[in-house]
């Protein structure tokens, strides 16, 4: 058995267990790095750091405090804020606690929030701001098992029996640990591997998200087989940026833990440009949009700055995609990334020219990126390749607690999503279906049986409903998706049925509609109108006469639809909403093979049909 092998099998039971040994083996060395707006709310931000030692005393004042409220282990306690310290702090808390963590994405509405604390059963919420409590408020009639709700800002709140401060659980849980100073050493020396540690919520195509349940041992074995890539260190400083709600945030605190290194945590997307240059990260994870926006971003100041700046930007762009094939097919052959002299050549001049400026905005230190959640479009990938920012892409699932392959470093492909993770087995169905096998894959859905029977095998080979293909020394290539549900380039998935069926519920004069946002970075429709219904509706709007084509190319018809679009997004989760939508110029049907005989949509055929739309809607929202 290998070192790896051994100190992975050897994980202790959980995170917590791995926090305190964290901090007994560096009290004093810096854990977390955290943004302090200024007084007057202009100018940039002063910046604060913890060590080990002083997060470790907030950690066991938020355990023990609620255990003050009469939280038991594995009893749930949701966590509905954005990325910040106190929710890193709060869910190391509830670890420690013994308690399971349920993540609520702050910018869920209220009627999904209350349904996620419902049906985790939590019996304390722990809320951002005044916002975050108003929807516990509204529905707290559906919420008999939530017993407190604890506020981390203050402003604008009124406290009582049923609402404190996090200020305030601290002072409680300080105030029991004089009394029993033990009290959280001793939950986390009771946590069993096997026991609850995270729900974390995934939107099913039934639209209800289904709570999927991980266990302390899938965190610890992330933590340990993380660290065993070898690609962090003590020495690294990571921007944390991604919502902690999400499972590729939150994995990312625990190799943080296990390696020891720095954590600048600041959520705010719209601060990312501005925090770079300042936090200096050596690496940091992130969603395609990202890359995405920077490579759009930099295109259009080149743009700007006039014909001779962007000629001289795309010539770059296709010397960095070129370097970037050349060295990474090189490197696959000999072990070595060379290129020929003349696009080395060609490689340098670009890059005091425009790679140098681009490595600068992000900080000057990085070393790599990692991008998950979503496929990275190649040709954005070889572009910060050959600019020197590695993007190192990684694949993994809610269910596998986010992380189960990723590119090596100096190894790394564009295009694929790396080897497996220590510890991980992988094999490919007959149908070409991914099947995981791991500690971090999931315990099963919450209170849903029936749909964890439908993926996880008696024998813990769980069924991802990707397709893909491994290549001879073990590199995976994601080729399709063999699930319902799409994932925009940001992260998040969502169920087309779910929109689809809710527009047709508002607009009366929809036949069907196809929304479309797979690895995009928002959602589109091709949209087609009932016939004799918008006939009518033509009779009554100076359309009187007018072909099918000729009134659904009408700015009527289309402004009458934009209304009913609005209506949708109204009650939609923002990454759910409709951006754009083209009206088809003939209603789908059985003849032309775009619907079946019993009606049922046929996806790929509409999309390669009207492909051309969904490229018209996308034209310009990124750079080719």
């Amino acid at each position: 058995m290998s070192d790896t092998q051994t100190l992975i099998e050897n994980r202790p039971p959980s995170v917590a267990n791995l926090f305190l040994e964290r901090v007994s083996a560096t009290p004093d060395a810096e854990a977390y790095r955290y943004p302090v707006p200024s007084a007057s709310g202009e100018g940039p931000d002063a910046w604060k750091s913890l060590n080990w030692g002083q997060a470790a005393e907030r950690v066991f004042a938020i355990a023990a405090g609620l255990i003050e409220l009469g939280v038991q282990p594995e009893q749930r306690v949701a966590l509905a804020a954005s990325t910040r310290l106190e929710w890193i702090l709060a869910d190391l808390g509830i670890m420690c606690a013994g308690a399971a963590t349920t993540t609520v994405y702050p910018q869920t509405n209220a009627d999904e929030s209350a349904f996620i604390l419902s049906d985790s059963e939590s019996r304390v919420l722990i809320a951002e701001d005044a916002a975050q409590l108003a929807k516990a408020v509204e529905k707290r009639g559906e919420l008999p098992a939530l017993t407190h709700v604890v506020v981390i800002d203050p402003a604008g709140v009124e406290t009582s029996d049923w609402v404190l401060t996090l200020t305030e659980l601290e002072a409680r849980g300080a105030a029991r640990l004089e009394k029993d100073p033990e009290l959280v050493r001793e939950r986390v020396g009771a946590i069993t591997k096997d026991q609850l540690a995270t729900l974390i919520y995934t939107s099913g195509t039934t639209g209800r998200p289904k709570g999927v349940r991980l266990a302390h041992d899938s965190w610890s074995y992330m933590a340990k087989s993380i660290a065993a890539t070898g690609l962090i260190s003590a020495e690294d400083v990571q921007y944390l940026w991604l919502p902690l709600a999400h499972v590729f945030g939150k994995v990312l605190t625990s190799g943080q833990i296990e390696v020891g290194h720095v954590t600048a945590v600041d959520g705010r997307v719209d601060k990312i440009i501005e925090n770079l240059p300042v936090v200096q990260p050596t690496y940091m994870a992130a969603v395609p949009r990202i890359f995405e926006k920077v490579y759009n971003g930099v295109a259009a100041k080149a743009r700007a700055g006039g014909g001779a700046k962007y000629k001289i930007f795309q010539w770059a762009a296709g010397v960095a995609r070129e370097y970037a094939k050349v060295s990474q097919d090189n490197f696959r052959r000999t072990g070595t990334a060379s290129v020929p002299f003349a696009l080395g050549a060609k490689h340098k001049t670009a890059d005091a020219l425009v790679y140098a400026k681009i490595r600068e905005a992000f900080g000057g230190n990085l070393r790599a990126c990692v991008s998950g959640s979503a496929a990275l479009a190649p040709e954005i990938g070889y572009f910060f390749s050959g600019a020197g920012i590695h993007v190192l892409e990684g694949y993994g699932l809610t269910e596998s607690s986010a992380a189960s392959f990723v590119n090596p470093g100096e190894a790394y492909r564009t295009g694929t999503v790396g080897k497996p993770l220590p510890g991980t087995e992988v094999r490919i169905a007959d149908d070409g279906e991914i099947l995981l096998r791991s500690p971090g894959i999931m315990q099963g859905y919450h209170g849903l049986p029936e749909k964890t029977a439908e993926v996880l095998e008696a024998d813990g080979w769980f069924h991802t409903g990707d397709i893909g293909e491994l290549s001879p020394d073990g590199y995976l290539r994601i080729t399709d998706r063999k699930k319902d549900l799409i994932k925009t380039s940001g992260g998040k998935y969502i169920a087309p049925a779910e929109v689809e069926g809710q527009f047709k519920a508002v607009c009366p004069y929809v036949s069907n509609i196809l929304v479309h946002g797979a690895d995009r970075n928002f959602c589109t429709a091709l949209i087609a109108l009932d016939e004799p219904s918008i006939l009518e509706w033509a009779k009554e709007n100076g359309l009187e006469g007018k072909s099918y084509a000729e009134i659904v190319a009408a700015p009527a018809t289309v402004s009458m639809v934009e209304a009913y679009v609005k209506e949708l997004n109204a009650g939609l989760q923002k990454w759910q909403t409709i951006k754009k939508f083209r009206l088809l110029p003939r209603d789908l049907d059985v003849e032309h093979g775009e619907i079946t005989p019993s009606l049922k949509l046929k996806r790929p055929v509409v999309e390669r049909e009207y492909k051309h739309l969904i490229d018209e809607m996308y034209a310009g929202a990124r750079e080719a």
